[in-house]
């Protein structure tokens, strides 16, 4: 599966009630604790990959994933193959990886508001000492699919008058080590 995703720096205000005028189905709000890991055995900053245990928190209770994260597909966007899995205990599975000479590299927290615009979710992060972003976002099966899914995403970002030209590729863990915070 592919993550198929185009980021922008914006203001959540203005994005809101464009998301508001084009009937965005709201989806609710979590919070997110990603703890990302180095590996002993290859670096990841030089592979371009992430493996991360998430715990999402909302009114409900808190879920925890486990995430690989491959390397960009394209340079056009953030589109890479992602695989994910719920975890039933996060302490435990994160005691397996310390054992395993995994470690603890960054914790990455955020605020993350979510929208449904047909096949997209559309998400305004606010990202604790990196600030405010706005993420369109869908899946696609096939890699030779992702040009065109990047395309209708950046039309989208168009669309709440946002500029597609602005897009980061770097990850909100990337933003955080380069600025010295984690």
């Amino acid at each position: 599966m592919y993550e198929v995703e185009v980021k922008v720096r914006a203001d959540h205000e203005a994005v809101r009630a464009r998301l508001d005028e084009l009937d965005a189905e709201p989806l609710g709000t979590v919070e997110q604790v990603d703890t990302y890991f180095d590996a002993p055995h290859r670096d990841f900053a030089e592979t371009d990959e992430a493996l991360r245990l998430r715990e999402e928190r909302d009114a409900d209770g808190a879920v925890t994933e486990l995430t690989y994260k491959g390397p960009l597909v394209e340079q056009a966007s953030k589109t890479r193959e992602e695989i994910e899995s719920k975890v039933a205990d996060r302490e435990r599975v994160q005691a397996i990886f310390e054992s395993l000479g995994f470690s603890p590299a960054a914790t990455v927290e955020k605020e993350r508001t979510r929208y449904r615009i047909e096949e997209f979710t559309v998400t305004l992060d606010t990202v604790s000492e990196v600030g405010e972003f706005v993420e369109v976002e869908t899946e696609c099966e096939h890699e030779e699919d992702v040009p065109a899914e990047r395309e209708a995403a950046e039309d989208l970002l168009e669309s709440l008058a946002l500029n597609p030209e602005d897009g980061i590729r770097t990850s909100y863990l990337g933003m955080l080590l380069a600025d010295g915070n984690a």
